[in-house]
């Protein structure tokens, strides 16, 4: 995918202003606070907690394994105002994808969505930022508001598995205005964690009755790999 003139223009001053940024805020770990060797990037000790995973199954591709690191920089970024650690989190699962779909298409970046009331409550939505970050790294073309949540749904992580389809039964719809771009697109379904599924499998099941050719999870952090 051809790289935009605009973007490399700002990597360009972005990287000569490295130096400059360093020097008034040194480089600290977002985790523990130790010094690191550059801005956005763990300390040895942090890093070395994380668990990568080799395998990806059921079309789910995830950076890394959920465990006590991961959590952490999940509930920093999502809950803890680091809205920065996108960056981070984003390379890292820009890492495990492809430029371009096989025929040269490029793919649709689509996050899940959030209510509109959560999305006030929280200021911004972690699955959109993390997706955005894809596009920037050319693994997609962005489509912000393909998939609108209708409905505010419960917390799902103490129920059950049909508690939690009925809870998110005709929550998750493809925008009308979004359906022809979708039409007979492969999509990467962005998230920050894949836990249950339910969420995603509604918004796969969306995207799928909208007319997408295919669909596949891309997400930071997964539980309960093998």
């Amino acid at each position: 995918m051809r790289q935009n003139p605009a973007m490399s223009v700002l990597a360009e001053v972005k990287a000569g202003l490295t130096p400059l940024v360093d020097l008034v805020y040194p480089p600290r770990c977002p985790l523990c606070g130790a010094a690191t060797a550059h801005q956005g990037g763990l300390c040895l000790e942090c890093w070395t907690g994380i668990e990568t995973i080799s395998e990806q199954e059921d079309g789910v591709i995830a950076a890394t394994r959920y465990n006590d690191i991961s959590r952490q920089l999940i509930l920093n970024f999502k809950h803890g105002g680091k809205i920065s650690l996108a960056g981070m989190l984003g390379r890292m699962m820009a890492q495990r994808l492809p430029d371009a779909t096989a025929d040269g298409l490029a793919a649709l970046l689509v996050p899940v969505p959030l209510h509109r009331f959560r999305l006030l409550e929280r200021g911004f939505n972690q699955s959109a930022l993390l997706a955005q970050e894809l596009a920037r790294r050319g693994k997609g073309v962005l489509s912000v508001d393909a998939l609108v949540r209708r409905k505010r749904t419960p917390s799902l992580g103490g129920l059950g598995g049909e508690a939690r389809k009925e809870a998110l039964r005709g929550a998750i719809a493809v925008r009308g205005s979004r359906r022809e771009l979708i039409a007979g697109r492969d999509v990467w379904l962005v998230d920050d964690v894949y836990t249950s599924g339910a969420t995603s499998s509604a918004c796969i099941a969306a995207l799928m009755e909208g007319g997408a050719r295919s669909v596949r999870l891309v997400c930071f952090a997964r539980v309960g790999t093998r």
